[in-house]
């Protein structure tokens, strides 16, 4: 289950519904009722979900892509780890066992993640780094 307060407006997430699945971004989160307005649908519909009905999206290479970042072919390998590049902001996956697993990158902040993330975690690092909404 997620966690409500990894949870920010303009976060994807997936939405579960009669057993449909489908990809949304967060609109509203209404902590004191604990419930998550989301549109899906190309924003067309907009429904309120339980935590129960809302998954985070794994962060690996295809969501990286899907977001126009790219692989820097130059910058990975050699035990360096494979680097994805989106303008001034990079993602650095190391193989599993290594320390840090991720290293988040902006002009002169680095963030060293030992653990693997989601896609609203990326999103929130994102916009903490650069004040602009990852999308």
């Amino acid at each position: 289950m997620i966690s409500l307060h990894h949870l920010k407006t303009g976060d994807t997430v997936i939405t579960s519904y009669g057993g449909v699945e489908k990809p949304g971004k967060i609109l509203q989160v209404d902590h004191e009722d604990k419930k998550v307005l989301v549109a899906t649908d190309n924003d067309t519909n907009e429904f309120w979900y339980d935590l129960d009905n809302l998954y985070s999206i794994p962060l690996d290479e295809a969501t990286l892509l899907r977001l126009q970042f790219h692989l820097d072919t130059n910058q990975s390998g050699n035990g360096k780890g494979r680097l994805y590049v989106r303008g001034p902001f990079s993602v650095r996956m190391h193989e599993p066992g290594n320390q840090p697993l991720l290293q988040l990158h902006y002009r002169d902040e680095t963030r060293n993640l030992n653990a693997p993330i989601t896609l609203n975690e990326l999103q929130n690092h994102y916009h903490g780094m650069t004040n602009f909404h990852l999308e």
